[in-house]
């Protein structure tokens, strides 16, 4: 039976899966080296340096890209246009960028993207995430995550719950495991294989008075993965993360 939506060929396939294996093979990781107008300005200020778009691009004009490719890295860009009041919750937000994002992606693929970010957040509270707040920011994330895919681009999906408030570890893994990502990915035909899972790190509320051990933490962590990401996905980038 012919599938009722453009499904990617196989070769599309294979280049999906290759990216992600490249960026997660054994002694890689994920930098973010990205620079906005005031950080560039700073540290062009700290060596003595006009902040001007010569001194920019002084070293041979060679692109960005160029030169994390010729030093055999794996380019990605961030994607989103940032987050947004979502209508009819209590304080809870969207991320915006969808409209124009498949141009944008087709043009990054052109200048040497072959992955790309795209941030939600969800916020942990006596009536959130509500399930209208988690709903929207799956869909969100896998909508980008396909229109990515179309354009020969990794996506990672970067569902963020945020660790402010007095919730407890056991709160934190619950909310993390009804996230219900993958279902929107799999509803949007993505292609799981060719993703990345950026997983937020399990701990307690930064306002929570009880302590859990590293090896509490760690099982909570493994404990939710196991339980929600889909087999075929065995690759993940997790952040940098210090116990105290």
């Amino acid at each position: 039976m012919p599938h009722p939506y453009p499904e990617l060929i196989p070769e599309q396939k294979c280049e999906l899966s290759d990216i992600a294996h490249r960026i997660v093979a054994p002694g890689k990781g994920v930098l973010a080296a990205d620079e906005t107008m005031g950080s560039i300005a700073k540290c062009l200020q700290s060596i003595g340096t006009e902040n001007i778009e010569e001194n920019q691009k002084a070293d041979g004009e060679l692109p960005f890209p160029s030169l994390i490719k010729s030093k055999g890295g794996v380019v990605g860009i961030k994607v989103d246009k940032g987050v947004v009041p979502l209508a009819g919750t209590n304080g809870e937000t969207s991320t915006h960028g969808l409209d124009g994002l498949s141009e944008r992606c087709a043009q990054y693929k052109k200048d040497g993207a072959d992955f790309a970010k795209w941030f939600c957040v969800l916020k942990i509270g006596e009536h959130t995430p509500s399930a209208l707040a988690k709903m929207e920011n799956t869909n969100v994330l896998a909508h980008y995550g396909s229109i990515c895919q179309q354009n020969g681009i990794v996506p990672i999906v970067d569902p963020e719950i945020l660790p402010n408030g007095n919730h407890d570890l056991k709160c934190f893994q619950y909310v993390t495991e009804k996230a219900d990502l993958y279902k929107a990915l799999s509803d949007h035909h993505v292609y799981l294989e060719g993703t990345l899972l950026k997983p937020n790190m399990i701990t307690p509320g930064h306002a929570c008075t009880q302590k859990f051990s590293n090896e509490e933490i760690a099982m909570a962590i493994v404990t939710a993965l196991r339980r929600t990401v889909p087999p075929c996905c065995s690759w993940g980038h997790v952040p940098d993360w210090r116990a105290e």
